[in-house]
């Protein structure tokens, strides 16, 4: 017997053979916890009416009042003992309970152990390291893949770099020699032809402009 018939029992413990469940003993508590309580307020209301009449009575009528005392005091005592059965019953409750939720969660873990046991009962260690170690393989052998799809492909040519570098080098050598020449070369390029007349001097410009005022201010002076 497994360990949840030992707790349970195999055919459900005294609830089986008719004794109440613990949802039945739950709920007559609380109906004696509920009939309790109304007997409590009764006594209450008793003990405040025997003590109005105490009041009422006082020295006119002794004995009445003593009477409405001895009552008040009977009624004390059993609203006392009210309140200890209702502690009592409230504590017997409350254990109930616990034990109740305690006994359903223990029948649910026990259902999903079973579940558990069912669904490994189908799965062997050995086949599940195997299906692992061919999930890795795969893994490996895509990224070898994708190692080699990224690589540039030549299509059979292979040159040497350092040789390509080196003729680039000598391309660049010869390029600058080329505009090196072209500077240091002005003679090679063609002078304009010095003119055959003589330009006039900034000072001969001068004097003829000189010349041109003054015959313009003679012919004003004619003209007047």
């Amino acid at each position: 017997m497994s360990v949840f018939g030992k707790l349970f029992g195999a055919g459900g413990g005294k609830a089986g053979k008719g004794g109440p469940t613990p949802q039945e003993a739950i709920q007559r508590l609380r109906d004696t916890e509920e009939m309790l309580s109304k007997k409590q307020e009764f006594l209450e209301k008793k003990i405040e009416q025997e003590l109005t009449a105490a009041k009422k009575h006082g020295t006119k009528n002794k004995r009445a009042a003593l009477q409405a005392l001895k009552r008040k005091k009977r009624y004390e005592k059993q609203l006392a003992q009210i309140d200890g059965t209702l502690s009592t019953i409230e504590f017997q409750r409350e254990a109930l309970e616990n034990a109740n939720t305690n006994t359903e969660v223990l029948k649910n873990m026990g259902y999903a152990a079973k579940a558990m046991k069912a669904a490994h009962d189908n799965m062997d260690i050995d086949k599940v390291d195997e299906l692992m170690q061919d999930i890795a393989d795969q893994q490996e052998l895509a990224e070898e893949i994708s190692t080699a799809i990224s690589k540039p492909v030549g299509f059979g040519e292979e040159f040497d770099e350092d040789e390509l570098l080196a003729e680039l080098e000598e391309l660049e050598q010869e390029e600058l020699d080329k505009n090196l020449l072209e500077i240091s070369g002005p003679e090679t390029v063609p002078l304009p032809n010095v003119p055959s007349v003589a330009l006039p001097s900034k000072p001969v410009k001068k004097k003829e402009e000189e010349d041109d005022d003054m015959k313009e201010l003679e012919n004003w002076a004619g003209s007047m």
